[in-house]
């Protein structure tokens, strides 16, 4: 598999590994990026040899989240959205476990995508936040809320302040912190021990980790992004706001 904002190897037997490759961008989520991402996630559906995904960035960030440069360009708007859009589901319904292997710093769709990953470990130096709210986007709550208890996600969306790694693990976003230098290998083996199980049990496992919540993600996610994206922060694009990289 060739990209030009991602690449791809398989790591180990079974294990692939999807790496943000904008480093010079701190990973900034563009609409090829996104594109490319579905496009491999597709592929690697049909693989029967790869059962464990992890993501991670290249460089000393994760993701700085979207790239507002092209929120500056009306003539992509329908094709920001549309990838958008499609590149969130893809990752939430993707049917083989996920790992965000989360490197430095996860911000705006960068926390995201870390949230709708299965298991989260990070770095010493990972740092996360919503800080898009202060630009008037609004960020996705439910992904969050299922994750650390309700009024945490609640708090870090309202006020999009940073957290370190310390605080992260304390409430529950990230499973352990390791050391930069060992993150990935940590990634692998946690990938490794998911792989004892029978592919057909995970499967089915993390079929119903999609499906049975209080609310579904399709619901929330039409509300928290799609609503959010054409009533909020496309009109606020079309009239020339200033957009920093969250």
């Amino acid at each position: 598999m060739k990209y030009s904002t991602i690449q791809y190897s398989q790591v180990k037997d079974g294990i692939g590994l999807i790496t943000l490759n904008r480093p010079d961008k701190r990973n900034a989520i563009n609409i090829q990026m996104r594109i490319e991402i579905s496009d491999c996630l597709c592929e690697l559906e049909q693989l029967s040899d790869i059962n464990v995904v992890i993501f991670t960035g290249a460089g000393s960030s994760f993701s700085a989240g979207f790239d507002l440069n092209e929120f500056n360009n009306p003539s992509i708007f329908d094709a920001l959205f549309e990838s958008s859009s499609k590149y969130h589901r893809d990752i939430w319904k993707f049917s083989k476990p996920t790992i965000a292997a989360i490197n430095g710093a996860a911000m705006g769709g960068g926390f995201d995508l870390a949230t709708l990953c299965d298991i989260r470990i990070c770095s010493d130096s990972a740092t996360f936040g919503h800080p898009e709210v202060k630009f008037g986007a609004p960020p996705l709550y439910t992904p969050l809320r299922w994750i650390v208890k309700d009024g945490v996600a609640r708090e870090l969306c309202l006020t999009g302040r940073k957290i370190d790694a310390k605080e992260a693990l304390r409430i529950g976003l990230v499973s352990e912190i390791t050391n930069s230098s060992d993150l990935l290998q940590r990634a692998i083996e946690i990938g490794e021990t998911i792989l004892e199980a029978p592919s057909d049990a995970i499967k089915y496992i993390k079929s119903y980790f999609i499906s049975n919540v209080e609310k579904g993600f399709e619901e929330s996610f039409l509300i928290e992004h799609d609503k959010a994206f054409q009533d909020i922060l496309l009109p606020k694009a079309k009239n020339g706001f200033s957009l920093r990289s969250f």
